[in-house]
């Protein structure tokens, strides 16, 4: 669900990178790139929203002032919403590399 309401605000590049089998961290990561601060923090505030609206609430949310990077911990699912080039810099994907990866695209929004 968080990752349909971040393509809904048009974020971009929208992966779950599953750790469940790899890790003790969480289960899922989900990371999502926008355009600029405002943007990051309109994609996190709609998951946040759309998640409360489900029941859902995060155990913590950090980087919601800046917008570089909003982190939303959700425990079994954290919620990375980056500006590109803070993403690309800490390459998460890269970092997990071990993890499968699913990627959502707006096609994900028809069904």
């Amino acid at each position: 669900m968080a990752g349909r309401l971040a393509l809904e605000k048009k974020g971009f590049d929208v992966r779950i990178l599953k750790l469940k089998e790899i890790s003790s961290v969480c289960d899922y990561f989900l990371i999502v790139s926008g355009e600029a601060d405002i943007h990051v923090k309109a994609i996190a505030q709609s998951i946040i929203e759309g998640l409360k609206e489900a029941g859902e609430r995060p155990m913590h949310v950090e980087g919601m002032v800046e917008g570089n990077w909003v982190l939303l911990d959700y425990i079994d699912v954290i919620v990375h919403v980056f500006k590109e080039p803070t993403r690309q810099f800490y390459s998460l994907e890269r970092l997990w590399g071990d993890a499968p990866i699913e990627e959502l695209a707006d096609e994900a929004l028809a069904g």
